[in-house]
């Protein structure tokens, strides 16, 4: 089979295609409830633990160890999802999720000691429902090879998106409710709807377990061109946890600290914009030099934010650079299906999840300091030089993008360079 560099072009026709192809109407909509406060748990329970401790310090530990149980809950789901199919994995932890945020409200309401506040955080995090994988998953039994598929890939990376703007936003209005927990157990409870309408839906039951076949203990990481996407998406994840700290810092010096959430929220909305265009005329065409290109790119933009005198300036700045995340976050999804070894895509997806999640972080925790002892246009900067590093990284193993295992084929090998 010839793969024409149009074929990774995706129409609209084709977003249709995807998103009314037969069986998917249910899992499509009860993924969108259990993905909706994907950003929205973790801001409530932030805001929650800092209401009722009156420690951003404590509250950020309680962040953070949501973060690292997410990052290492994502890629033990994946393989788990991978091996018995959706259905058991998310049913079993979301009562797991369940129960720690249970305990997590339980333990802030008593006053427990923060040490004792970790342990349901961290529980919570790694049982977070990892219905992201599973739905990217999905897609690939769903529809065959193509411009639809790869619009369904287009989808995921842009829903991701919008919920990750409008996720900080309940949490932000929630928490003003009579009791601060609100938007913790509304979050939570819309998850929990979500994955479980998920997990049971016909499609997703019907997905069966994967035979049994020797597999190396790197999983999905056996791959080499899945170590170089995990890379690009470290990279991704650093970039943004720089911005995320600089923007509300460089809102807050300006008289303006409420404005640090619309700048952010700015980039967000350009990026979803721009990622629908470019999904339709990708570029550069092959995926291997499309990694290191748009995470330069991106890093260029993000560190000539550095350079705006007014938040104005900086708004617009704001906007360019957004407009490079969808396409990062689409191609990293895309590129999965070309790089994972057969039977690994759900827990490849959860390797995305973990790089990204441990890439805000590091960007984050360096970010706070530059900007708390050189001002945010020094966070700005460091942000750029980090991206283009790993960009010139990215160039170099460009090579290792291709399909992997023994049954490589020539079409395959053509997919990559010429329409992956």
């Amino acid at each position: 089979m010839s793969h024409s560099a149009s074929e990774s072009r995706a129409t609209l026709a084709d977003y249709r295609t995807a998103l009314t192809a037969p069986g998917s109407r249910g899992p499509v909509i009860a993924s969108l409830l259990a993905r909706l406060p994907i950003a929205m748990v973790g801001i409530s329970a932030l805001l929650y633990v800092q209401r009722e401790t009156g420690s951003f310090a404590t509250a950020g530990l309680i962040s953070a160890a949501m973060l690292i149980g997410v990052a290492l809950g994502a890629v033990l789901q994946g393989r788990l999802i991978d091996r018995f199919g959706p259905t058991k994995p998310l049913l079993v932890t979301v009562a797991v999720f369940t129960v720690g945020i249970t305990a997590l409200v339980f333990a802030i309401e008593a006053r427990m000691p923060t040490w004792l506040l970790l342990i349901p955080a961290a529980i919570a995090g790694m049982a977070e429902p990892s219905v992201g994988s599973a739905s990217r998953a999905l897609w690939t039994r769903l529809l065959p090879p193509g411009p639809a598929r790869n619009a369904a890939f287009s989808y995921e990376a842009i829903s991701m998106e919008v919920f990750f703007v409008l996720g900080p936003g309940f949490a932000g209005l929630l928490v003003a409710a009579p009791w601060a927990g609100t938007g913790m157990i509304i979050g939570s409870g819309v998850q929990v709807l979500g994955t479980i309408l998920f997990a049971l839906s016909p499609k997703v039951r019907s997905w069966k377990a994967a035979e049994k076949t020797h597999r190396s203990m790197l999983g999905a990481l056996a791959s080499p061109g899945m170590r170089t996407l995990a890379l690009a998406v470290l990279g991704f994840g650093i970039v943004i946890g720089f911005v995320e700290v600089a923007v509300p810092a460089s809102a807050t010096l300006a008289g303006f600290p409420a404005m640090g959430g619309l700048l952010l929220s700015a980039w967000s909305i350009s990026s979803v914009a721009f990622g629908v265009a470019y999904s339709m005329r990708p570029f550069p065409t092959p995926i291997g030099q499309r990694l290191p290109v748009l995470l330069g790119v991106f890093a260029v933009l993000v560190a000539l934010l550095a350079l705006p005198s007014n938040l104005w300036t900086l708004a617009i700045g704001m906007l360019f650079a957004g407009a490079l995340i969808t396409p990062q976050s689409a191609t990293h999804s895309t590129m999965i299906e070309v790089v994972a070894p057969k039977g690994t895509a759900a827990e490849a997806f959860g390797w995305v999840l973990t790089a990204v999640t441990l890439g805000l972080a590091f960007g984050q925790s360096i970010s706070g300091y530059l900007v708390e002892h050189h001002g945010p246009g020094s966070a700005f900067l460091a942000a750029g030089v980090a991206g283009l590093l790993v960009a010139g990284a990215l160039w170099k193993l460009r090579g290792t993008v291709r399909p992997f295992g023994p049954q490589v084929t020539a079409s395959e090998t053509e997919l990559v360079g010429a329409a992956a």
